[in-house]
């Protein structure tokens, strides 16, 4: 059994060297694409940032995660200093100079800029944004279904930091999936501040329990698009599917779980605290949905 496992998992491509970082409207080698220690991003976290997938030749459901970018930003007075169109142009020209038509992931990602000084008020931030996109060949590769743990870190309350915030502050989640790692799991999954199973520190979670398809009620966990994708998916499909609360007694007694992300699409969960999910494997529900999902994108 392969230990190292994460929803991020790619197929090693030595091409992704070679590839042309987008900053700030300039193509740079990857070993070039370089910015400021007093970046507001690297130095505050304070950022958003968007993945998009691209299956043969079309970025996924780019319109809703042009959505989201801008969204975001408005929530945290950050100008983008771009239109919606010219951050499309922006992914088509770094596309277009990596050469890649599908398998290929873009992070998309936008700071305040570069602070005069190195302190927290953004009115220090006086030079910016700066805009970066980072497009890599990437074919997911998962050797075993993700083996989850449930750790103390909660997806929190909106007057903290709103979950739903797609932010480059993402210490919360990084600390939840370390204490996962140290726990023997791949993942973490983390409850809301009511207790509830909500979402993992990576990506939106669901069970199967019976036919049907349970997720949380989207109070306290990211609006994932593909998440999204797949209660349209299944309601299209008279599959029942409820977004609701439940808990880890209901989790752990789940015929299936499986993960939801731009980068993985949907990832089978076989083990969640010690207790294989279903039958430890990719589940004939979970299979059904990917199914119906490659199909919308044309995959």
């Amino acid at each position: 059994m392969t230990d190292d496992v994460s929803t991020h998992q790619a197929e090693d491509d030595a091409r992704n060297e070679e590839i042309l970082i987008w900053v700030n409207g300039t193509l740079k080698p990857r070993a070039q694409a370089l910015v400021s220690v007093y970046d507001s991003g690297f130095m505050l976290g304070d950022g958003v940032w968007e993945g998009i997938r691209l299956y043969y030749g079309r970025w996924t459901f780019l319109d809703e995660h042009m959505d989201r970018l801008f969204e975001a930003a408005k929530a945290i007075d950050l100008d983008i200093g771009m239109t919606r169109d010219q951050i499309i142009t922006a992914v088509l020209e770094t596309q277009t100079a990596n050469a890649m038509t599908t398998d290929a992931h873009a992070r998309l990602m936008v700071t305040r800029g570069v602070k005069t000084r190195p302190f927290q008020h953004p009115k220090l931030s006086q030079r910016g944004p700066t805009v970066v996109i980072i497009m890599e060949h990437s074919r997911p590769k998962l050797p075993r279904p993700i083996r989850l743990a449930t750790v103390p870190h909660l997806r929190g309350l909106p007057m903290t930091q709103d979950p739903k915030l797609n932010s480059h502050s993402k210490l919360n989640c990084i600390l939840a999936c370390i204490a996962a790692e140290k726990a023997g799991a791949d993942e973490a999954l983390m409850l809301d501040v009511h207790g509830f199973v909500n979402t993992t520190n990576a990506c939106n979670f669901f069970v199967v329990k019976k036919g049907q398809v349970w997720t949380s009620t989207g109070d306290y966990c990211m609006n994932g698009i593909t998440r999204a994708k797949v209660i349209d998916l299944c309601r299209a499909n008279g599959i029942p599917v409820y977004e609701r609360n439940f808990s880890l007694v209901d989790t752990y007694s789940a015929d299936e779980a499986f993960l939801t992300g731009t980068f993985g699409a949907q990832t089978p969960v076989g083990v969640i605290d010690g207790r294989q999910i279903g039958t430890g494997q990719i589940g004939p529900m979970t299979e059904r949905i990917r199914a119906l999902y490659k199909t919308l994108v044309g995959a």
